[in-house]
């Protein structure tokens, strides 16, 4: 008797142990029921989303819609009906960026532009391109695609781009020609 009483606790605690060690969270899959893969987890529309840094504006997005795909493994925001981004210096200086379609990378904090890219300068520099990458790590546009520079009264063509996001380091890559605007 005293046998089998040990042979039957020794199986109920194999047993209590194997549950316990087989038992896992699936939140994450909880949290995916009725969400399709292909759908954003959120839908924003009609966006003015302003940043702020020690109560003073930084940035300003303005987006007709922004679909939330951060749920994803590699997660990320998609603008599909592009995207006016004002962005302000410490002396209140405005840049803005303007595109046809935007898609921000959450892990890598990079931003991809396409379509119809305009980037004006406070000083009135300004690049127009068909795709432009923006690193908000290090503030930092880059792209290897056609591009028109326009620096002052000078004109410069060229294939591909690299500058800080204040054009004070821009450089035209592969540069086709120069045209100089009379004033």
């Amino acid at each position: 008797m005293k046998i089998h009483n040990l042979y039957i606790k020794s199986l109920v605690t194999v047993f209590t142990v194997t549950l316990f060690f087989s038992c896992k969270s699936n939140f994450n899959e909880v949290q995916k029921i009725g969400v399709s893969e292909d759908q954003p987890i959120g839908v924003a529309e009609d966006i003015n989303l302003k940043y702020t840094d020690s109560g003073r504006v930084t940035a300003n997005l303005i987006s007709p819609k922004m679909l939330d795909f951060t749920n994803r493994d590699f997660g990320y925001n998609e603008f599909p009906e592009g995207i006016v981004l004002h962005m302000y210096d410490e002396l209140n200086q405005k840049n803005t960026v303007i595109a046809d379609y935007a898609i921000s990378y959450k892990e890598t904090n990079l931003i991809d532009l396409q379509g119809n890219v305009v980037v004006t300068s406070h000083k009135k520099d300004t690049l127009f391109a068909e795709q432009l990458y923006y690193d908000q790590s290090d503030e930092w546009l880059f792209t290897n695609q056609p591009v028109t520079f326009r620096q002052g009264r000078d004109l410069i063509n060229g294939n591909g781009f690299d500058s800080d996001s204040e054009f004070k380091k821009a450089q035209v890559l592969e540069i086709d020609g120069i045209i100089t605007l009379e004033e």
